[in-house]
Formats: structure tokens, C-alpha cells, sequence
């Protein structure tokens, strides 16, 4: 009985001891997951604070970057630039709000490449405890080509396509602006194979509003790249062109800004001042003509030729008119002893801009309030107008070129100035830039053409040949004597190849050649056969397309290859239109502002 005892109380003390293991298991248990919950908890509120870190600080960046865009965006609308900031205009410093965040940015004056200006954006995103900023330099985007209508005048207010050719080479980037058709076609237009090297950026899309691709069928012409729905060139902007004009006019030299007066009797009297450059003993020249006349030609007929400028007065690109093209010219006999004709360094000329204290590299700057002709009867470099230097002409009105146009100067192995040449020249005309036809002189008077005839004798004036003689042998003799006026000394042309070297700005119309025939009336003189070629070396802002030649019949075969020395601000002053600003090369930086 006893030992039944002993037995039961054992087996209670037992149970007790399991009981109490237990339990200490079962504490020990919670306090191992309470360690484990504690320290998931801890992970997983660091895993949110980080997140929470992160989250703000790339909010921060894309406000940045958001504040960023909408300043650049800001300075494409503008007219002008520098007027902008020398006006203080309002939006140089704005605030922006996202979600999340916000910035506030700033846009001023940087420096100077060259003459080419920098500008500086400074945009500061903010989100939470978190700043971000992006410092970034920019530069106003430059092509080769900008064309505001890839279209020329067929009358009063219509236009037809303008096509690139077969056998066309186009070495230059191409900008088009969209021209907003409807229906909407593409904006560029091709016949047959032209070469297109470097990259071409539409203003248009791609594809039509309906989806269909519009470039599908000549996407391969484009051997550089495409790209869409690009910033418009103010090139058709007329404020834009005014501003820049009237800032060179501020920034030239007082002796060096002229206003011709036509004096001479002839018919559609132009006024003008001549240009002839030429290089004597290195050192560069211009001699300066002032109070040219040129006699104004105008076929009778509208629908023979395509010599439209945009009607003076209108800020739109569908009203024109036809304009007396260069038939020839005089200038004021005995020109030199009365002051009105002189020979100078292009140097001379030279003007420093500066803004905000900062200058920009010196260059040459003549101003004309009227029409300019670049050309004569000088025959230092094979007739060639050779430039040694670096200058830009400023015409009101029409530039009329009359000669091959080359800069003095070492090139490279494929004839393009080489990238250490200083030598350049700016054109920039509130008219038009042509290549003139100095055939015109040489024709007889009247028929269906009704050319006016080889230039009269004038008491008071001389008249001045241009271009090349017919008749290399003959005696060329300046002023007023008999063998001025025979027919072998007017019956002139323009070489075959023409060389232009220069970097061109269009306001009025487009750059081109004269006296192109809509139809076979006996257009503009070649110098061989029915087509010579016109080369270009520069660049070339142009507001609607000029006719250059009709293809195979009249007028000039096209190479265009663009001078990359303007990307490094060679050309004096600020004459670019494109409406898009890009970094500077190693222009960009971000970084924190704080932690």
C-alpha cells in the first residue's frame, strides 16, 4: 500500500516537472519570436525608410530635370536671346510643381565660344528633405540647312514642292520646319537617289494623325539618320531677323554702315554698294563702292520665271511678290575722289561684342541699309572673290552675288576649309541672297523676253562689268569709253563650277539663282550647256525654298557640304534661328545639394 503511494506522489511530482518544461519552452519560444518579430520589424521599417529616401531624392532629380526642360522650352520661344536677358525679359527664373516635388530655375548669360554664345540653366528640384540640381550649358542647335518651307512662290500666295534630285549631294545636316499642310503630307520631297550624309530633324511627325507612316517610302534616302517633331527655325519669325539686325547695326562700326542712294537714270532703279574681296601682299581686302545703281529686270510675263521674294510687311510665308532681279549696274563716275568708293582691310572692320563684361572674338561687320552686290570686274585671283579674314555683311535688302565667293586659306584633302583656317564670311539679307544671271547685259533688247539690252552710256556713271567675258581675249576697260560697250566686253557669265564659301541667312525669301525659266523662253546663261553646278561650302537659313535650277534644263545642279568650323562660333556675331537649345559639349553636371 505504502509503495502504491510512493508511486502515485511520484508520478505527480513528474507530471509537474513536464508541465514546468513546458512552460519554460513555451517562453522561451515567445522570446525568440518576439526577438525575431522586433528584428523584422526594424528590417522592414529601414526597408520603408529607404525606400522613402530613394523615392524622394529621384522625385527631386526628375524635378530637376523637369525644371530643366521648361527653361530651355522657355528659350526657344524667344525672338532673341541676348535681347532677352539684356531686356530682363520675364522668364529667366520660374518655379515648377510636380507631384511630389518642385523646382525653381534659373537662365543667364554664360560666356562665349568664339562668337557663338553659352547660356547657363540652373534648376534646383526639391522633395522632402531631398535637393537636386542640374547645372547645364547650352548652346542654340545650328544645321546646315534650315529651311522654314521646303516649297517656292508660284504666285501671289501658292507654292509648289521643291524636289532633291538625283545625283544631288547634301553633306550638311538639313532642319525643315512643319509646315502644318492639311492634308498632311510630308514636308521634304524627293525624286529619284540625292545623297542626304548627315542627320536631317523634321518639324513634322512621322506618321499622319489617321497613323500612317508618311516616310515609309523614301526612309531609306536618308543614309545621316531622321528624327521628328523637332523646334521650328525662327527663320520666319520677321521680329527674330529685325532684332538681329538691328544688333549689328548698333554693334558696326559707324564709317562701315551705308545707305545707298540709285541715282543713275535706268529703269526699276535699285540701290546698292559693291563688294570686291581680294587678298594683296596676305593681307585681306574689300573695296566699297557706294551708291551703286542697279537696273531692275522683271520678266513681263508672271508664269516664265520663279523670282518671288516674301511681300514686305507680312509675317507669314504665303504672300509674295515677284521682285526686279540684278540686270546690271553703275556706280558714280570718278566714285574714288568724291569718297564714294574705298579700299580697305577687312580687319579694319573688325568689331568686339560683349555682354554681360564677357567679349566675344573680334570680327569684321559691314552694314547696308539697301542691296549689296559681292562681285566685279577684278581679276587678282581668276576672277574668284577671295575673302582673307573674318566678316559678315548686313543687308536690308537683297544680296545679289556675282562672282564665285571663295575664303583665302588652308583646306582640307576634300577642298573644305580646314578647321584651323580663320577665314570665313557671314551673309545675312532682310531680301533675298541670289546668284545673279550676268548674262542679261549681253542680250539684245526687247522680243518675248524683253531683256533691256546691253547698259547705255551715262554721263554721270560708270557701268560695271561683272562675272567672266565671253571673249577672254578681249580688253576689259573700266569706265566710259567705247570698248566698255562692246558686245563682247557685256555678254558676261558666272564660271561653271560657282563656288559660294560662306554662311547664309535669308529673311525675305530664299537663297537661289535668277532668271530661272519656268518653261523654255531662253533662261539664265550657263557657261557650258543647259546646267552648270553651284558648290556650297557653309551653311544656309533660308525662310521658303529658292529655285536653283530646274532639274536637267536650267539653271544649277546642287552640292551643299557644311563648314563645321561655325559649330566652334567662327562667324561674327550671333546669327543663328534654330529654335532648339542643346548641352554643350561636357556642358551638363547634377549633383546633391544636401543630404
Amino acid at each position: 500500500m505504502r509503495k502504491i503511494e510512493e508511486n502515485t506522489r511520484q508520478r505527480m511530482r513528474n507530471r509537474r516537472l513536464k508541465k514546468g518544461s513546458v512552460l519554460l519552452l513555451v517562453v522561451i519560444s515567445l522570446f525568440v519570436l518576439v526577438l525575431l518579430g522586433s528584428g523584422m520589424l526594424t528590417v522592414a521599417y529601414g526597408v520603408r525608410h529607404k525606400a522613402i529616401r530613394l523615392k524622394n531624392e529621384v522625385v527631386a532629380m526628375l524635378a530637376a530635370e523637369a525644371g530643366y526642360e521648361q527653361a530651355v522650352f522657355w528659350m526657344s520661344q524667344q525672338e532673341d536671346m541676348l535681347n532677352a536677358l539684356h531686356n530682363e525679359v520675364s522668364g529667366t527664373n520660374g518655379t515648377l510643381s510636380l507631384e511630389g516635388g518642385e523646382c525653381d530655375y534659373h537662365i543667364e548669360f554664360f560666356s562665349f565660344v568664339g562668337s557663338r554664345p553659352i547660356y547657363k540653366v540652373l534648376s534646383n528640384g526639391r522633395s522632402g528633405a531631398f535637393n537636386r540640381t542640374v547645372d547645364v550649358l547650352v548652346v542654340q542647335a545650328i544645321s546646315g540647312w534650315d529651311m522654314g518651307l521646303c516649297e517656292v512662290p508660284l504666285g501671289a500666295g501658292s507654292t509648289t514642292p521643291v524636289y532633291f534630285a538625283d545625283g544631288e549631294i547634301i553633306d550638311m545636316p538639313l532642319h525643315i520646319n512643319d509646315s502644318q499642310d492639311n492634308p498632311d503630307d510630308r514636308d521634304i520631297h524627293i525624286i529619284g537617289d540625292p545623297q542626304f550624309v548627315q542627320p536631317v530633324a523634321m518639324g513634322e511627325s512621322r506618321h499622319t494623325d489617321g497613323g500612317s507612316d508618311k516616310y515609309a517610302p523614301v526612309i531609306d534616302a536618308f543614309d545621316g539618320g531622321i528624327c521628328f517633331d523637332q523646334p521650328d527655325c525662327r527663320i520666319t519669325d520677321t521680329d527674330s531677323i529685325d532684332s538681329k539686325v538691328d544688333r549689328f547695326e548698333e554693334n558696326t562700326k559707324t564709317e562701315y554702315i551705308f545707305k545707298p542712294k540709285a541715282q543713275a537714270p535706268v529703269p526699276s532703279p535699285q540701290n546698292a554698294v559693291q563688294l570686291e574681296f581680294f587678298v594683296e601682299d596676305g593681307v585681306g581686302k574689300v573695296c566699297i563702292t557706294n551708291d551703286c545703281t542697279v537696273l531692275g529686270y522683271q520678266r513681263n510675263l508672271d508664269y516664265m520665271t520663279l523670282d518671288y521674294k516674301i511681300k514686305p510687311g507680312t509675317s507669314v510665308i504665303s504672300k509674295f511678290v515677284r521682285y526686279d532681279i540684278y540686270g546690271y549696274h553703275y556706280m558714280p563716275k570718278g566714285a574714288a575722289e568724291k569718297g564714294q568708293q574705298s579700299t580697305v582691310s577687312i580687319e579694319d572692320t573688325y568689331v568686339t561684342q560683349s555682354f554681360g563684361g564677357v567679349e566675344a572674338k573680334p570680327g569684321g561687320q559691314i552694314f547696308v541699309d539697301g542691296n549689296v552686290i559681292i562681285g566685279g570686274n577684278r581679276t587678282e585671283h581668276d576672277g574668284n572673290q577671295i575673302v582673307n579674314g573674318n566678316i559678315t555683311i548686313v543687308a536690308t535688302g537683297n544680296i545679289w552675288i556675282a562672282d564665285s565667293i571663295m575664303v583665302d586659306g588652308e583646306r582640307d584633302a576634300d577642298g573644305m576649309p580646314s578647321e584651323d583656317n580663320p577665314n570665313i564670311l557671314g551673309l545675312i539679307s532682310q531680301g533675298v541672297i541670289k546668284v545673279v544671271d550676268p548674262g542679261i547685259s549681253g542680250y539684245e533688247k526687247g522680243g518675248i523676253n524683253n531683256y533691256p539690252g546691253p547698259p547705255e552710256k551715262l554721263k554721270s556713271f560708270d557701268y560695271v562689268p561683272i562675272g567672266r567675258i565671253d571673249d577672254p581675249g578681249a580688253d576689259v576697260s573700266d569706265g566710259d569709253t567705247e570698248e566698255t560697250y562692246d558686245k563682247d566686253l557685256v555678254s558676261r557669265h558666272l564660271p561653271d563650277e560657282m563656288v559660294i564659301e560662306a554662311t547664309m541667312t535669308v529673311g525675305g525669301g530664299g537663297w537661289g539663282a535668277e532668271n530661272v525659266q519656268r518653261h523654255s523662253y531662253g533662261g539664265r546663261k550657263e557657261a557650258s550647256g543647259n546646267q552648270d553646278t553651284l558648290i556650297v561650302r557653309g551653311s544656309i537659313t533660308e525662310t521658303i525654298r529658292g529655285v536653283v535650277g530646274l532639274v536637267g534644263t536650267d539653271g544649277y545642279l546642287k552640292s551643299y557640304y557644311f563648314d563645321k568650323r561655325v559649330l566652334e562660333g567662327i562667324v561674327p556675331g550671333d546669327i543663328w534661328l534654330r529654335g532648339k537649345y542643346v548641352p554643350a559639349p561636357a556642358g551638363w553636371s547634377d549633383y546633391r545639394s544636401n543630404h
